[in-house]
């Protein structure tokens, strides 16, 4: 059975548009089992218009890359909405990178993120997150 890595929309949205840093975070998902927060699919979709706003001529190829997003098998997990605000205000994150968090503080949940405050953030349960900037 796979191991199951929680991936946050930077990192995904690096592999999926690719971003300069896919390979690596291509290499550290592997053949892993894949969970995120539900608000996941919103994210990706916020980063995808914002590469629309900016990229006007590439509109094609960008919107052909979103649709894989629908192909991929990603388990979509519920924060604790009531824990997730407290996480953020304990950890000065914003609510939605605490819901990845809470997530990744789950036992056997790894966090593979390009957020740097996330990562730093995350670093506090070593064993717990994969930064790109580790291996920089």
């Amino acid at each position: 059975m796979p191991i199951k890595i929680v991936v946050d929309a930077s990192a995904l949205a690096a592999v999926l548009f690719r971003e300069p840093k896919a390979p690596t975070v291509a290499e550290q998902l592997g053949d892993s089992a894949l969970v995120a927060p539900t608000l996941f699919s919103y994210e990706i979709a916020n980063i995808c218009w914002k590469k629309l706003r900016r990229h006007p001529e590439k509109r094609t190829t960008l919107l052909e890359v979103y649709t894989l997003l629908g192909r991929m098998e990603i388990e979509e997990i519920e924060v604790s909405i009531p824990e997730a605000p407290l996480l953020a205000d304990r950890e000065n994150l914003t609510v939605y990178d605490a819901s990845y968090l809470w997530l990744a503080r789950k036992p056997g949940l790894k966090l593979v993120t390009l957020d740097t405050d996330l990562a730093a953030t995350a670093a506090a349960s070593p064993e717990q997150v994969l930064s790109s900037d580790d291996e920089e």
